[in-house]
């Protein structure tokens, strides 16, 4: 069997990464030929939102001068295609998500950090939680390792904070802009809610390599 580290770098209110995550756990299951790793490394898609968070459509509608209901209704769509039952007018926050991904962080090291961006994704989009919230983010973590008192102090914890800002900042001089993105054993990056055959072509390549160079 073929070992293989991924890094996704994504942020967990952008759809895209929800979809992008779906069909990458859904090429993997494709491949009992490939062990992966999968660790999230942290990327904040709207840095100035503010702690409390804003409202999502008031927010798009600035941004892009017009309603993103017509936007929505094609995210929905593609999300349908993978299977996911994504629902916007469930969604009415846009929050701060430097707690999530303080949270995130802290997860790896508990090997729980997939199953913490997942349920996360799904409290966001599928249940329209606020995961800027601490108490959203406390019983949603302590089904992943976490004690309630403790994720108060992780989240609490300004070194973690500020280290998670520093990694998600790195990301833009990494040349990332955008989120989904695909690191592939520290090689080959795959940018966007990619097809599944396109992960697969390039899970294809890094293995096809490793025995050429063999």
């Amino acid at each position: 069997m073929e070992k293989l580290r991924i890094e996704v770098v994504s942020d967990v209110i952008c759809p895209f990464c929800l979809i992008g995550k779906k069909r990458l756990d859904d090429a993997l299951a494709d491949r009992p030929d490939v062990d992966a790793t999968v660790t999230f490394t942290p990327f904040l898609l709207d840095p100035s939102t503010p702690t409390e968070g804003a409202d999502l459509r008031a927010r798009l509608r600035a941004k892009y001068g017009s309603d993103p209901e017509a936007m929505f209704a094609r995210v929905e769509a593609m999300a349908k295609e993978s299977g996911i039952p994504l629902d916007f007018a469930k969604v009415s926050r846009t929050p701060n998500t430097l707690s999530a991904q303080v949270l995130i962080v802290a997860a790896a090291s508990r090997g729980t950090q997939a199953a913490l961006v997942q349920h996360l994704f799904e409290a966001y989009f599928l249940e329209g939680l606020d995961v800027g919230d601490p108490d959203v983010l406390a019983r949603i973590a302590v089904n992943h390792g976490f004690e309630r008192d403790e994720v108060v102090a992780i989240l609490a914890d300004d070194e973690a904070r500020a280290a998670v800002r520093a990694s998600a900042g790195l990301q833009g001089r990494r040349g990332i802009s955008g989120v989904p993105f695909f690191v592939f054993d520290g090689k080959y990056a795959v940018s966007g809610a990619q097809p599944i055959e396109t992960l697969n072509a390039v899970i294809d390549r890094v293995i096809g390599e490793r025995t050429d160079v063999a």
